[in-house]
């Protein structure tokens, strides 16, 4: 039991039917108005392996299947419920099945308002977007066995909020100059705020901090409102500037790197222990040599 409800995988899919229906024609028919011939998917769906959420009193409330595609799908939620963690609950049954079969990669069609959730989860956006039930969709895509690459903004952006979204207390941030069109942008700003609201923080090291103060980043703006919640500290020593990578790194296992600090391209991955001790190791000499941004105390940083 889990904040009044668990989460079983079915064992047989006839007898499982109902409750599968009854959330997802809620869900899907009747609150999104997906047409239900779509929705029922009667060949497709027996060779699915599924997952139900069920609350006390083993009525269903949120469902979610494997598809032989090697896809997660049709992860619903009832509304009264969403919030409370049945969402992620469903997702990492999925994944630990995912895994459990062996399976190298999972991908999924991710409604756009969810791409954020599914982030936070270890999935990266891959190719445009598109209209799947006439709704708009991401692919997203998660390795389960190696690091996810990263090929451009929108990929650096999940994996900075995958990053941030699994830190215990602490993030570290290795960047030249915040990071213009990612550091910035408002997901990115919101899953900062999220950590720094929870009681945890940010450990930022800057190549030049000047840049983003003289253009008022929106970083520098939060860590003003939030300040326990940030610190920045310069670098000076030669060595340090001539460092050509940047990353980000939890104090658990989420970790994403980029060989070229001025490009997005790198690997991330949100349960990559050694690699992420790794970066641990290489970021905490640079920060103890490096200065604290006195240009910031103006703003009460």
């Amino acid at each position: 039991m889990n904040a009044g409800f668990r989460v079983v995988e079915v064992q047989d899919y006839a007898a499982a039917l109902p409750a599968l229906r009854a959330v997802r024609q809620a869900v899907f028919v009747q609150e999104q108005q997906v047409p239900a011939e779509l929705e029922h998917d009667l060949a497709g769906d027996p060779l699915c392996r599924h997952v139900l959420a069920l609350d006390a009193d083993d009525r269903p409330i949120g469902t979610g299947r494997l598809t032989p595609e090697r896809r997660i799908g049709r992860l619903a939620v009832l509304a009264p419920w969403r919030g409370r963690g049945v969402g992620e609950a469903l997702l990492e049954a999925l994944i630990a099945r995912a895994k459990a079969l062996g399976w190298r990669r999972v991908s999924l069609h991710a409604q756009t308002p969810t791409v954020g959730f599914y982030a936070r989860h270890g999935f990266l956006p891959h190719g445009p977007r598109f209209l799947e039930a006439g709704i708009e969709h991401q692919d997203m895509q998660r390795q389960l066995d190696a690091p996810n690459p990263v090929e451009d903004a929108e990929g650096a952006l999940a994996a900075l909020i995958g990053a941030a979204a699994g830190a215990r207390r602490e993030l570290s941030i290795y960047s030249r100059e915040l990071d213009p069109g990612l550091l910035d942008r408002p997901e990115a700003l919101a899953a900062l705020r999220r950590l720094a609201t929870s009681g945890g923080r940010s450990r930022i090291l800057l190549q030049d901090p000047q840049t983003p103060q003289r253009s008022l980043a929106p970083l520098l703006s939060l860590a003003q409102r939030l300040p326990s919640g940030f610190e920045f500290r310069a670098i000076e020593e030669p060595v340090d500037l001539d460092y050509p990578s940047a990353f980000v790194v939890n104090d658990r296992d989420g970790w994403y790197f980029r060989p070229l600090g001025h490009r997005y391209d790198g690997e991330a991955r949100i349960d990559g222990g050694a690699r992420a001790r790794q970066l641990r190791a290489q970021f905490l000499p640079v920060w103890e040599r490096a200065r604290p941004c006195s240009e910031f105390r103006a703003l009460g940083i």
